[in-house]
């Protein structure tokens, strides 16, 4: 299942950048996290409950930065085990300057889900995907905000 799309942010490339390498910023994106660790700066490991209709699906996902040419390019390769599934993630995102001092991002997201999970087919879990991304990429909206409002 691939995912893709736009998102402008009211915030200056360099700072859209700091905040999506910051861990800890990129922890209070994902939805469900319940712990998060980070191991050294390619990788990190988050235990998330990701909401799927009824109840939960705990997970722990693994992630990893494979790439990246700052401040404009990051790759990174995410598997996550849980009861019932298993995923395997590889997205990207590119920045580049928009007007008025904004940043323009578009990024891409291919998605498995492997196990009893993943057996619902990519017509009922695309809607799921679609709102994670769209949450996810809200928080960090937030959270580019937030850090314009800080001395840096």
């Amino acid at each position: 299942m691939n995912v893709s799309g736009e998102r402008t942010f009211a915030a200056p490339r360099g700072m859209v950048w700091r905040v999506m390498n910051d861990p800890e910023a990129m922890a209070k994106t994902m939805p469900g996290v319940q712990s998060f660790d980070v191991h050294d700066d390619r990788h990190w490991t988050a235990n998330v409950k990701i909401p799927l209709g009824l109840g939960g699906l705990k997970m722990t996902v693994d992630m990893e930065k494979v790439e990246e040419r700052e401040p404009e390019f990051a790759k990174m390769a995410i598997k996550g085990n849980g009861v019932g599934a298993i995923m395997n993630m590889e997205t990207s995102f590119t920045l580049s300057e928009a007007g008025e001092g904004g940043t323009a991002m578009a990024w891409s997201a291919e998605v498995k889900i492997l196990g009893p999970v993943g057996s619902m087919g990519q017509r009922v879990l695309q809607p799921i995907v679609n709102q994670q991304v769209q949450h996810v990429l809200t928080a960090l909206d937030g959270q580019v905000q937030e850090a314009m409002g800080q001395p840096g």
